[in-house]
């Protein structure tokens, strides 16, 4: 029987866990032992160690002979794998990969280095404001090396800057924050696999966000309802993106915003499935593709290219207090509903992902618009 690692063990996660188990493949997952850890109860094994510390994990790993080692959800997870992957000689991205996409300011740096376009930005590591007095408000201020929304926020003047760069540096696990010009437009996620360096576009997802000023992500939608034209360029640009990060296994999530000119501009590309069920479960609902088959069958050194057996519909809506009007289609049963969690209780104004109350996931033969 295969063994493979799973990194993380949150309900992110959950849907990985299930597909190997159901693969037939035993499953040791890692993760810190803390409140929403239900990967616990689902895996073959579960070891309470954080996915931060490598030198554990790679420990462990060769105690058990495991056979891959992934996480779909998760950019803290990444270095790690990379790194228990090589001394393993198993199947992942290099570990100067797995650094330039996970560190913000490594990837800008990246993307101007290889003719990305991507917003202006400088990374800090303390509150000192006069470093920004060339740049353009508004600005988003963001830890460097966290996601899920985490200590994101957007200032409109240079009286708010301080403020905001000490949350992100909070936030932060290498205590720095990245800061840089606000780019408004329409904004997407690149759904990919890639194995040896070529790279399968699956789909083109639709988000969108609670706006200023923390952005927290509320809807997904696929597929994109862009023109064919800018699909086609921004499937481009993501290929050059992840060629330039020098990703050439597994799953990506690159982000993208469509602006007020039409030009495609670089957010940021994770070498992961994104997260909010995109990847876990949209994906195969509009496309008929098994993503979680996929990244798991890499993992363990094979590959077979993307099919796709039809063209549906499919998204996630988040409820929290900002999307209250969505709350009647949480308390009683849509005929197109997938999958529902509601959180009874009061609902938050939210920060980051975590806080939000409850997810509505669909499919159809067109995109449902709830309002």
């Amino acid at each position: 029987m295969k063994k493979i690692a799973i990194l993380g063990a949150s309900y992110l996660q959950k849907p990985l866990v299930e597909k190997a188990n159901q693969m037939g493949i035993e499953t040791h997952c890692f993760a810190w032992d803390y409140g929403d850890c239900e990967c616990k109860y689902v895996a073959d094994f579960f070891y309470p160690i954080s996915v931060l510390e490598k030198e554990e994990i790679l420990h462990r790993c060769k105690e058990i002979g495991i056979d891959g080692i992934l996480s779909i959800a998760s950019d803290a997870c990444v270095p790690t794998i990379s790194f228990v992957a090589k001394h393993l000689n198993l199947i992942s991205n290099s570990c100067q990969s797995s650094m330039l996409s996970t560190n913000k300011d490594s990837m800008r740096k990246t993307f101007y280095k290889n003719g990305i376009k991507s917003p202006k930005s400088k990374a800090v590591s303390n509150t000192d404001s006069d470093f920004f007095e060339d740049f353009n408000f508004p600005l988003i201020v963001k830890p460097t090396d966290r996601s899920g929304s985490l200590g994101v926020t957007k200032v409109s003047d240079v009286n708010e800057l301080r403020p905001a760069i000490k949350k992100a540096l909070n936030y932060s696990i290498e205590k720095k924050a990245i800061v840089e010009e606000y780019v408004s437009g329409w904004e997407v996620s690149v759904e990919s696999i890639s194995w040896k360096g070529e790279h399968s576009i699956i789909t083109i997802t639709d988000k969108i966000t609670t706006g200023e000023p923390h952005f927290v992500e509320v809807e997904h939608h696929q597929p994109s309802t862009l023109s064919s034209d800018l699909k086609e360029r921004i499937a481009k640009e993501t290929v050059k993106a992840l060629n330039a990060l020098k990703i050439e296994y597994g799953a990506s999530h690159a982000e993208f915003k469509v602006n007020d000119e039409g030009e495609i501009v670089a957010i940021e590309v994770g070498s992961r499935m994104g997260g909010d069920f995109i990847g876990s479960h949209l994906v195969q609902l509009s496309t008929g593709y098994d993503y979680l088959k996929g990244v798991i069958e890499i993992a363990l050194g094979t590959f077979n290219k993307p099919s796709f057996q039809y063209n549906n519909h499919s998204g996630v809506y988040f409820l929290c207090k900002e999307t209250e009007s969505l709350l009647p289609f949480f308390e009683n049963e849509n005929d197109f509903e997938i999958e529902k969690n509601f959180q009874s209780g009061k609902l938050k104004v939210v920060a980051s992902s975590s806080e939000r109350s409850g997810y509505l996931i669909y499919k159809a033969n067109e995109k449902i618009v709830l309002v």
